[in-house]
């Protein structure tokens, strides 16, 4: 089953800023693993809260990726990405 990476404007503006090797690591990830992968939730951690309850994070390197899983769809919304000490302001 393979599952379909969609980008909020958000994360592709916030991709664009990244380092080219950084930016390449993270696409790795999302295409070869997360896409991939029978069930992406096994891959990441649930978050809690008020503001980002319902979304999923995930980590690569010093970045995490923020993504909101549609079961429904198969599609996984990358909303957020951002170094691991400005993603959560």
């Amino acid at each position: 089953m393979a599952w379909t990476i969609e980008y909020a404007k958000s994360a592709q503006k916030n991709a664009k800023r990244l380092d080219p090797v950084i930016r390449k690591r993270i696409r790795q990830f999302l295409d070869e693993r997360l896409a991939t992968h029978e069930n992406p939730h096994e891959l990441g951690t649930a978050l809690k809260g008020h503001a980002l309850g319902g979304y999923w994070r995930y980590k690569v390197g010093d970045y995490r990726i923020i993504c909101d899983i549609q079961d429904k769809r198969l599609v996984v919304l990358v909303v957020e990405i951002d170094h691991r000490k400005e993603i959560y302001r």
